[in-house]
């Protein structure tokens, strides 16, 4: 029972709300538009990264947790985020090294869970 207890509940709602609005937008840009998933998803990863940039999606952060962070655009913000700590650090090189660092993690679970899902799934293009 103490487990329970130690939970931040109200933190765990805005985090629910929050990932899911990203994803509601999302879905509507699927469902109402003849974007591509690729492009969404270069419009979710650019918009966390211009977000990250000017410092607005650290606001975003503070207050949704892992339900800003988890999202494509959390990814794109921390592209953003590592390559300006790089930049003070190394100067200019840093723009082009310090998001790679930053994502690494991120970048090579997405690489590992790919390829597991290529092995075990039968991919078909989207009709359209």
């Amino acid at each position: 029972m103490e487990f329970f207890a130690s939970i931040d509940w109200m933190q765990m709602l805005r985090c629910f709300v929050v990932g899911g609005l990203i994803c509601i937008i999302g879905q509507i840009l699927i469902d109402k538009t003849k974007l591509t998933p690729a492009r969404i998803l270069v419009i979710f990863v650019t918009t966390g990264a211009i977000l990250g940039g000017l410092g607005i999606y650290q606001h975003l952060v503070d207050f949704a947790g892992c339900g800003a962070t988890v999202p494509l655009t959390g990814f794109g913000n921390a592209l953003s985020k590592g390559a300006i700590e790089e930049v003070a650090k190394s100067g200019f090189v840093g723009a082009f090294i310090g998001g790679t660092k930053a994502a690494a993690g991120g970048i090579a679970a997405a690489i590992f869970f790919g390829y597991i899902a290529s092995l075990i799934s039968k991919p078909k293009m989207k009709k359209q």
